[in-house]
């Protein structure tokens, strides 16, 4: 079932919901499909999908649920799935394949670090 919207209007109007709502685990993450391949020979482990959905389940233990992009090699889940329904010990590994956008690696710093103060020059018109 698709809505018609491409993509792009679709997440555009899943971040308003998520912003409307409060609630930025609705907001979804990316990750490199390489992700999964850790679960293929895992004892226990079932993996099942679509063109465009999969899941990774352990009978008993924990499944998730994630949206696939063949044309890009990526996966994604909302971040509250990531958080509820992956056990904290898998997180790391799912890091590790995490998609990056490009950022402002000074931005980042500041945001993440305990009375950062950054100096990369005078400032300067916004044009």
């Amino acid at each position: 079932m698709t809505t018609g919207r491409s993509g792009a209007e679709q997440q555009r109007a899943l971040l308003l919901r998520a912003l409307r709502a409060g609630e930025p685990g609705r907001l979804h993450l990316h990750f490199d499909a390489a992700v999964i391949d850790r679960y293929r020979s895992a004892s226990g482990a079932r993996l099942l999908r679509t063109r465009t959905v999969g899941r990774v389940a352990f009978a008993g233990s924990w499944s998730v649920d994630v949206g696939i992009v063949e044309d890009a090699g990526e996966v994604h889940l909302p971040v509250q799935d990531l958080i509820d329904r992956v056990p904290e010990r898998e997180w790391a590994h799912w890091v590790e394949h995490l998609v990056t956008p490009a950022v402002s690696e000074n931005f980042v710093a500041m945001r993440t670090t305990a009375a950062a103060c950054i100096d990369d020059g005078e400032t300067e018109p916004w044009t």
